[in-house]
């Protein structure tokens, strides 16, 4: 059995005022199994004594650099707060109390933290942390340092951490090396999952600094990679750390094997996909159709020196749209919206200008089994019926997906009625609310000029209605200044969305954070009723519970015609100069790169073929 030293017991009684008298506290503590990994459901695929994730390559060589593009211009290399641009890349110098197997659905095992403790009622739980675990300066990381990051970062982070974490009552450090969290008595199920996620910020480092200033000091951390550089608005890049702590455990082993990373900071996508066939970048991920299918085509990849695969996605696509901000009076209308849904016309754009290369986005959680579909199941409608009178009634009485027509002609028609019922009508061409003659206009907020091709066709179908639509293309900055006051009428954006979907969900849909600058409720929802199926979601206990839940919302969201459903593909394109290696098979269910690694041979050919150009 084991045993509670009198000082941590002494602070657990001091610190816990949620806690069961003393000694039933000691038996349920002493009496709960210290575990290597958590898994959402069922227990982790990978036993306590694993050498190494089965994905990868123990003896991959280290060694090279991997130089990348980032978009737009940055200020801060703090990335935890509202204020500021924080530069791409920054978490690969922090590391967390416990990591992901990207071959599982939803486990983790230990990293920062080497032993686990849940309370069965999950209630509570605790981590002991590695006694070698060190900051970047030597100093070693302590349960303080934890108490510390979730306090910081849920008070001074940006919302999401106050979302991700609402449901922990209490942290205390109860000795050096271990760290208790307590729960609210209806958590979600993947909250021990989720503060796993937590990243660990050195307390001493930050004792005399401003956390929610922005900065541009190179910040202390734990991670594999440290700051090397930093040329504000034009480049960051990083080291990989010889004496990095974590380097032999069995989740880092093969990982995290390149030792310069580079990202150089282009305003225009065609620029940085320029310097990609130059030779100035080696990999480039490609968002874009069109130059997928026509801009490979160079003499350096014509003879073999760049290699271009789509890596497999185990994810749900999540929904990639045009956000209405409800913020905005056009908006208010669910039948002005779902007339915007009938003006978009995807097939024309997939055969015209996407060379056929993606498939439409229906669901919030579209390839996978909890968008969804048809009428809603009896369990479903365990949840739907007590809010009946607040939902659309096709929420119970028309199928998913929507019928639309698909009849290019017979959806403007359909948009054209809905608009009139709406209290609008047309004068002089123009779309006018009925009473005061506004005209119906709508905004779209861009600071990528490759998307006004993809914008325009929508516009023109808007025009057909008489509405009156423009873009609005604005610098990166400029944007997400906008984006963070939430000062726009429609952008193009996404809500990304794992296997296991849960607390992030609030930050998604739910009234507290309509108002948050830079929360990611981007379209301004305001539902109790989205609210409920939220926390439904949230606290779901199983499996089944969870897909049933997710469906629900997915419903709810779908007939209130927030967004306009874009495109997706079930993959990621990649374009690389052909100095990288691989081990195979993918992982199912997240790409990991960090497995990847430089093959000296194949960079020694790439330069040599560089220089000769």
């Amino acid at each position: 059995m084991r045993v509670i030293a009198l000082s941590r017991f002494v602070l657990l009684l001091m610190t816990s005022l949620m806690l069961l008298p003393s000694p039933l506290l000691a038996e349920s503590v002493d009496d709960v199994e210290t575990v290597h990994g958590l898994a959402l459901y069922d227990d982790p695929a990978l036993p306590a004594d694993f050498d190494h994730f089965p994905h990868v390559d123990p003896e991959a060589p280290k060694g090279g650099r991997l130089r990348r593009a980032a978009t737009g211009s940055y200020d801060s290399t703090n990335p935890f707060i509202i204020r500021g641009t924080p530069a791409t890349g920054l978490t690969q110098t922090y590391d967390t109390l416990l990591t992901t197997n990207p071959d599982e659905p939803f486990s983790m095992y230990g990293l920062i933290a080497e032993g686990i403790r849940l309370d069965p009622d999950r209630r509570w739980m605790e981590f002991d942390i590695r006694p070698d675990a060190r900051f970047h300066d030597g100093e070693p990381i302590t349960a303080d340092d934890v108490v510390f990051s979730l306090n910081t970062l849920v008070k001074q982070g940006r919302p999401f951490y106050a979302s991700y974490y609402a449901d922990v009552t209490n942290v205390a450090a109860l000795d050096e090396r271990t760290v208790r969290f307590e729960f609210a008595e209806d958590n979600s199920r993947e909250l021990p999952l989720i503060l796993g996620q937590l990243p660990i910020l050195p307390a001493h480092f930050w004792k005399d600094r401003e956390f929610s200033s922005t900065t541009l000091d190179k910040l202390l951390g734990s991670g594999p990679y440290r700051i090397d550089e930093i040329d504000p608005g034009r480049r960051i890049s990083y080291r990989r750390v010889e004496d990095y702590w974590g380097r032999d455990l069995p989740v880092n082993k093969g990982r995290y094997n390149i030792d310069h990373l580079i990202y150089d900071y282009y305003r225009d996508q065609t620029v940085a996909l320029e310097a990609f066939k130059a030779g100035n970048l080696d990999m480039r991920m490609e968002s874009s159709a069109r130059l997928w299918a026509t801009a490979y085509e160079f003499p350096a990849a014509e003879e073999g020196f760049v290699e271009r695969l789509t890596l497999p996605d185990g994810q749900p696509a999540g929904m990639q749209a045009y956000i209405l901000n409800l913020r905005r009076e056009q908006f208010q209308d669910r039948r002005v919206r779902e007339a915007l849904n009938l003006a978009f016309n995807f097939p024309w754009l997939n055969d015209n200008l996407f060379y056929g290369a993606y498939e439409r986005t229906h669901s919030f959680f579209e390839n996978s089994e909890m968008a969804a579909e048809g009428l809603p199941s009896k369990e479903e409608l365990a949840l739907l019926t007590p809010h009946r009178d607040s939902l659309p009634k096709e929420v119970f009485t028309r199928r998913l997906p929507v019928d639309h027509p698909s009849d290019r002609r017979e959806r403007l028609k359909e948009a054209y009625e809905l608009l009139l019922e709406a209290g609008y009508e047309v004068r002089d061409g123009i779309m006018v609310d009925s009473d005061t003659g506004t005209p119906l206009t709508v905004e779209v907020l861009l600071y990528d000029s490759q998307f006004e091709r993809v914008v325009q066709p929508w516009l023109h179908n808007m025009d057909r209605l008489g509405i009156q639509g423009r873009i609005r293309l604005v610098d990166v900055n400029q944007y997400l200044s906008r984006l963070r006051d939430f000062d726009f009428d429609i952008i193009v954006g996404s809500f990304p969305q794992s296997t296991n979907p849960g607390n992030e969900q609030r930050e998604f849909w739910t009234s507290p954070y309509a108002d948050q600058p830079r929360s990611r409720n981007l379209i301004g929802l305001r539902d109790p009723v989205i609210d409920t199926l939220v926390e439904q979601l949230i606290r779901a206990d199983s499996r089944e519970a969870l897909d049933t839940a997710a469906r629900a919302l997915d419903r709810v969201l779908r007939w209130g015609f927030y967004v306009v459903p874009q495109w997706h593909l079930a993959g990621t394109r990649v374009a690389m100069w052909d100095k990288f290696d691989w081990p195979e098979p993918f992982p199912r269910y997240q790409q990991d790169m960090d497995a990847w690694w430089v093959d000296p041979d194949q960079a020694q050919a790439v330069r040599e073929r560089q220089r000769n150009e």
